[in-house]
């Protein structure tokens, strides 16, 4: 009888066992899956990131907006024009140079609003080019080696049915919380991008008020905005570095729950760091 009851509870002890280490492994591989593509996507350029969406992106922006655009730099233009001939005390000192430097200010508008697209890809060319740098200087790996894991089960081998079935299910749960997490990562980062691509179909319309210094505002703050779209990438490579690291200082071989939810939680303070990412670039840069 006793033997019996042996076997059972070594089968059931290697059956728990199995689960937990099946529940590790796709809680770490899910994490440095997810880590590693956040280090991927963040350091690809609009066109390169979807080039169909990109294509679309530029059609509309060319062919909606951009006459629209037109519209209000004529606006601007004429509106330019009579504040400066009445600026001179209304033409009692009428000097024609104003003439050119109204052609001049007017020549400089319509060269940056036909340049619209080159100029806002350049922003973020610049931001590839910095985040590409910054990922040679940012090393670190999410991803558990195979002898953690293999101390792992030899301690979990060595606990009793009631132990690891507790580990068991907070493992179960843990590995549930961390696929919610990695979906919420998934959609900050893409966020992200789809906040570029809505910015860059509305590029036209602040570009046209750079000819009126009252007006150019709008246009200082959208490029304000788009290099805080750009330079938001390499906050998050910067959490990611940071995540890499804190995860590394976790103990895997004694104390398994402990490092589970140390696991947890870091991965939920990497989540709510990225999500502050974008406010944090707009803060610097003085973007609104």
């Amino acid at each position: 009888m006793d033997s019996i009851i042996e076997s059972i509870e070594e089968w059931l002890r290697g059956l728990l066992v199995s689960g937990i280490m099946n529940n590790l492994n796709n809680t770490f591989n899910s994490v440095n899956t997810q880590v590693g593509e956040i280090a991927t996507e963040v350091g690809t350029t609009p066109a390169s990131f979807s080039p169909a969406v990109f294509n679309m992106i530029k059609n509309l922006s060319e062919n909606v907006i951009m006459p629209i655009a037109g519209i209000l730099l004529t606006f601007i233009a004429c509106y330019e024009l009579i504040q400066l001939v009445i600026s001179h005390n209304n033409l009692a000192n009428f000097e024609t140079w104003i003439f050119w430097k109204w052609i001049f200010k007017t020549f400089v508008a319509v060269t940056l609003i036909t340049n619209t697209m080159n100029i806002t890809m350049a922003v973020f060319d610049v931001a590839q080019h910095v985040i590409s740098n910054a990922g040679g200087i940012i090393s670190g790996s999410t991803a558990i080696d195979a002898s953690t894991l293999a101390s792992m089960e030899s301690t979990l081998e060595a606990m009793e049915v009631p132990e690891l079935l507790s580990i068991f299910l907070q493992s179960f749960i843990v590995q549930f919380l961390i696929y919610l997490l990695s979906a919420l990562i998934f959609v900050i980062v893409y966020a992200r991008m789809i906040e570029i691509y809505l910015m860059v179909s509305l590029a036209p319309i602040p570009f046209a008020t750079f000819g009126n210094r009252e007006q150019s505002m709008i246009g200082q703050n959208y490029l304000r905005s788009l290099f805080a779209l750009g330079f938001q990438g390499f906050l998050i490579m910067v959490c990611v570095g940071i995540y890499a690291v804190l995860i590394q200082s976790v103990a895997f071989t004694t104390d398994i729950i402990g490092s589970l939810w140390g696991v947890m939680g870091y991965t939920v303070l990497l989540a709510f760091t990225l999500f502050k990412t974008g406010a944090v670039a707009k803060s610097v840069l003085h973007a609104h």
